[in-house]
Formats: C-alpha cells, structure tokens, sequence
C-alpha cells in the first residue's frame, strides 16, 4: 500500500507568508533611508514674479566642452572666477549669473560652479546648454 503525500507548496502557511512580507516591506524602508541625494537646491522664482534684471547687473559666464571657464573671452580659474563673482556683488547686489555650457562640458565642473554660486549667495542664477 502506497502512502500519498500532499505536495506542500513554498508558502502553504499563511502565517509564514504574512510574515516574510512584513519583513520583506520593513527591509525596503530601511534600505530606502539610506538613499541619498547629491544634487542642489535652488530656489526658483513664482510662477507670476517678472523680475527685471539690468544689463549692469548681469555676468556672463561660458563653460567649454573641456570645462573651462571664459569672461568675456579671458579664460578663468575657479578661484578667479570666485574672486570676479565676490567683485561684482559687492558693487552690483542684485547680481545675477549667467552660465553658458558646452553641452560636452564635465558635468562636475558645472556641479562645482552651481556650488560656488550658491556659497557665495547668488540670487539670481541661470544656465543654458549650448
């Protein structure tokens, strides 16, 4: 005489399945605390605001496909440039930035010149990819 067994299936317990669920979702929010977030915070006009920016308090920055830096056709350093920027707001306080990128650009030094751009306090910073 033959003895018939029941097939069990993986989770034939739905205790133990409630269970690894359970510990399957309190996995997930604890890997998801450990996300982190390297990009930048600005803050970025209404909707509505129209805000006039004037020629004399508007500087132009070019960034090329190497990630240097060009002011009006003089190539600057990071430091030099820290130090034009530090120039123009202390006679222009309603500066505003301008960065034109070189689409083949290091992304790192674009990040890098947000950065210094936000240290120093830039209110008013734009940039577009070429």
């Amino acid at each position: 005489m033959k003895i018939r067994r029941a097939r069990r299936g993986f989770f034939a317990d739905t205790a133990a399945s409630s269970d690894m669920a359970f510990l399957l979702i309190i996995y997930f929010l604890v890997i998801a605390g450990f996300n982190t977030n390297f990009g930048f915070v600005m803050n970025l006009p209404a909707k509505n605001s129209s805000r006039l920016v004037f020629k004399d308090d508007l500087l132009r920055f070019e960034m090329d496909g190497s990630g240097i830096i060009f002011h009006e056709g003089s190539k600057m350093d990071f430091t030099e440039t820290e130090r034009e920027i530090r120039a123009a707001v202390a006679g222009h306080p309603d500066l505003a930035i301008m960065l034109s990128i070189d689409g083949r650009a290091p992304w790192q030094n674009v990040v890098s010149f947000v950065e210094m751009a936000q240290k120093l306090n830039i209110e008013a910073f734009s940039f577009n990819i070429k």
